[in-house]
């Protein structure tokens, strides 16, 4: 059988899972802190991915007080510098695509493409600044360091619920289901910035137990409805600085960034499949800053 044929059958069953009960069930054994199950679970995956437990604050994987603290484990200070100038990278992965936005239409993968109001939450307002204008998809794999920093310095102005399915977000998943970074649970946070507004949407996927922020802590309402959460007043003083720390996944997804038109220009180095690292240069600003 044919290679596509062969992953159009092996992404079918997701249709079918039930996403939500078994992404809560994973969550449930992520947080256990009990040493028999906690270290089991590490030892499993320490043995299934590469993790270079050598750049962790904490080197020792079953020092950690449960998986999920493992899995976000943080980083020692010096093991990702961060580019002093332009856009960086909001986290550690591979480019998924990159480019630019056609009008309204984000490129997904061989044919498929979803729209800029269908990722933001269906407000045709807050998309319209980025049509024409840039965008970056970055997948987290399972062994990569899962905490998602700010590719540009900016100042909080929504944060967005979008309630969705939870596919899984692989390469073979992504060429085989529509729309799928619009389709699943995601977290969108809009910022200004010297280049206008700035997108970062943190996608949910198969098993990720929960999204969190840290401005928010953990962000999956117990309703799965949209909901949308303004930073204006006293509450507009959250900004953050280049390469800082603003979100994780517990047990990994997506990343995706969005940027007005006529504002950056990616490296040209980047394409799809390129190994990226949280804080490398990822694109200069036309104006120079």
């Amino acid at each position: 059988m044919e290679q596509q044929p062969l992953d159009r059958l092996r992404v079918l069953p997701q249709y079918i899972l039930p996403h939500h009960l078994l992404s809560r069930s994973a969550g449930l054994l992520a947080e256990c802190q009990w040493p028999l199950v906690k270290d089991a679970l590490i030892r499993s995956f320490t043995s299934a991915f590469p993790v270079n437990m050598s750049e962790a604050q904490q080197e020792n994987p079953f020092a950690y007080a449960s998986f999920n603290d493992f899995f976000t484990r943080a980083l020692k200070p010096d093991a990702r510098p961060i580019a002093e100038t332009g856009i960086v990278c909001p986290a550690d992965g591979a480019i998924s695509q990159l480019g630019k936005i056609d009008d309204e239409l984000i490129f997904q993968a061989k044919g498929h493409s979803y729209t800029l109001t269908q990722l933001l939450g269906g407000d045709t307002q807050r998309a319209e600044p980025f049509r024409n204008g840039e965008f970056a998809t970055v997948y987290l794999s399972p062994r990569d360091y899962h905490r998602v920093h700010m590719p540009y310095a900016g100042r909080l102005t929504e944060m967005i619920y979008v309630p969705g399915k939870l596919f899984s977000v692989n390469q073979r998943t992504s060429e085989h289901v529509p729309a799928l970074f619009a389709r699943n649970e995601r977290v969108v946070a809009i910022f200004e910035t010297d280049l206008g507004p700035m997108a970062v949407v943190l996608v949910g996927a198969m098993i990720v137990a929960s999204i969190e922020t840290v401005w928010a802590g953990l962000v999956t309402p117990p309703k799965r409805k949209l909901h949308l959460t303004r930073y204006t007043g006293e509450h507009a003083k959250i900004s953050l600085a280049r390469g800082e720390e603003m979100g994780r996944f517990k047990l990994g997804s997506t990343a995706i960034i969005l940027f007005p038109k006529g504002q950056i220009r990616w490296d040209e180095s980047l394409r799809a499949g390129t190994p990226v690292r949280m804080g490398q240069a990822f694109a200069s600003c036309i104006d120079g800053a």
